[in-house]
């Protein structure tokens, strides 16, 4: 068996295999929409909360030549809604609701899944899609563990897939422009960067084991977890504060952050050591069953020494630097620093109160100082653009064309799970990146990856 160094540089090398053979469409089901041939066929897998949000993008882009044809969730509950929710923005085309992943997989007719599904499902129904010849579009984080996202990176690369991550920042057209700033030395060199998750989040309660309800397939949503008896306050988002199936808000709305923290760093490999401390305060064990930690520090340090910060606080907080941010990123540098809040973005030069470059309103010089590079370069206003640059890079055939590819998901949803990792064991934990392993370390290491249920599994050889 080969061993992870081997994979490791085959996926650094961009080695891309022969793409599975894809069932030729018949005659008569491209005659049951004008110009099929030049249309994409899109699936979206989850259909709750970010399934919706994938739903109203694709069919955004219907006179792009883009047909969402199928919907699918394991919970039929939401099948009627979706449907018409689809059928609505595509000039009352409607989608066939499935409650299997793997039947839609079988259609030939599907060129793309967009995935929307429990963190834990990302992996496996990104596998099983480029095995099947389908292109993918995966929320973050990409993965549930370290170990299957270097297994979704080779997968794409060996069917010649294309595989866009849901870092929608890599697509707007400030966030960019701050980017561009940075990386040309706007505020010298960036040796810090810090991203911020500042969520307040209440108690969900506690509930029984119970049968679950008749319209869930609970075998199918467990999928690759362990198997535990259904209960009603581990399923639906709940799903995001329990270790089987989530990653708790440092790997739901964190991969945003780090990814962007990541690229101002301009860092394209791990860590070398990484610390993090937290718990769960202001909410009793005995009210929540809650397993992740709300409150959340975490400490990387690079083999050049430079820093990445992140802290994640889920109770009653201020909001950081200038522009009040909870959500986003600080960088410091050499010659000032950088507050990033959303797409909104400022630069302070050295000690100086106001800033001298930014986005928007209120700073100096924001249209000249700030530009590095063109700021408009594969980008849209808003998250818009990275689902219309994933159908670009479908036509090309050119995952170098996406603005997520699979590979910079990867490293930056292993900063999460690097974090979450030392939050279990407690302890600071050096890592070996060529390898994906801890040094010396078998309690983090085991954590690297996880037991799959089958025939929910990813194999070792994708």
């Amino acid at each position: 068996m080969e061993n992870r160094r081997t994979f490791i540089k085959k996926t650094a090398l961009g080695a891309a295999g022969a793409s599975m053979a894809m069932t030729a469409v018949t005659a008569r089901s491209y005659s049951r929409i004008l110009g099929s041939n030049e249309r994409l066929h899109v699936a979206v897998i989850g259909l709750r909360g970010r399934g919706k949000a994938l739903m109203d993008a694709f069919t955004g882009l219907y006179e792009q030549g883009v047909v969402v044809k199928s919907v699918c969730d394991a919970d039929t509950q939401f099948f009627e809604s979706s449907v018409k929710q689809v059928a609505d923005r595509q000039e009352g085309i409607k989608p066939e609701a499935m409650q299997d992943y793997r039947k839609v997989l079988e259609d030939p007719e599907i060129d793309a899944v967009a995935l929307a599904t429990p963190n834990h499902w990302h992996a496996l129904g990104t596998v099983w899609a480029c095995q099947a010849g389908k292109h993918v579009y995966v929320e973050k984080p990409v993965s549930h563990n370290i170990w299957e996202g270097r297994k979704m990176v080779e997968a794409a690369r060996k069917y010649d897939r294309m595989v866009q991550v849901g870092c929608q920042n890599r697509s707007i057209g400030n966030v960019i422009q701050a980017m561009n700033f940075l990386h040309e030395g706007g505020i010298g060199e960036v040796y810090m960067a810090r991203g911020t998750c500042f969520k307040p989040r209440d108690s969900f309660g506690i509930a029984p084991d119970s049968p679950p309800p008749p319209n869930l397939d609970y075998n199918l949503w467990l999928g690759p977890a362990a198997y535990r008896p259904y209960n009603e306050k581990r399923g639906h988002y709940n799903w995001h504060w329990f270790w089987d199936t989530g990653n708790g808000d440092t790997g739901n709305q964190g991969p945003h952050q780090f990814d962007i923290a990541r690229w101002g760093l301009q860092k394209n490999v791990h860590p070398v050591k990484v610390h993090s401390t937290g718990g769960i305060f202001g909410i009793s064990p005995k009210e929540c069953a809650q397993e992740t930690p709300n409150t959340q520090t975490s400490l990387f340090e690079y083999e050049d020494g430079k820093i990445l910060e992140f802290e994640t606080r889920g109770r009653y907080t201020n909001a950081e630097a200038n522009l009040g941010v909870r959500i986003g990123n600080v960088f410091y540098g050499t010659e000032g620093w950088l507050e990033l809040n959303g797409s909104n973005w400022k630069a302070y030069r050295e000690r100086e109160e106001q800033p001298f470059a930014g986005s928007g309103e209120g700073a100096e010089g924001a249209e000249g100082a700030a530009v590095g590079g063109d700021p408009t370069f594969r980008a849209a206003p808003g998250g818009e653009g990275h689902f219309s640059n994933f159908i670009t890079a479908i036509r090309s055939g050119k995952y170098h064309d996406l603005n997520c590819d699979i590979l910079e998901g990867h490293m930056s949803s292993t900063l999460p799970h690097l974090a979450n990792i030392a939050y279990r064991v407690g302890e600071t934990l050096e890592f070996n990146g060529e390898f994906e392993e801890f040094i010396d370390h078998r309690e983090a290491n085991l954590l690297v990856t996880r037991r799959y249920r089958h025939p929910f599994v990813i194999p070792e050889v994708v």
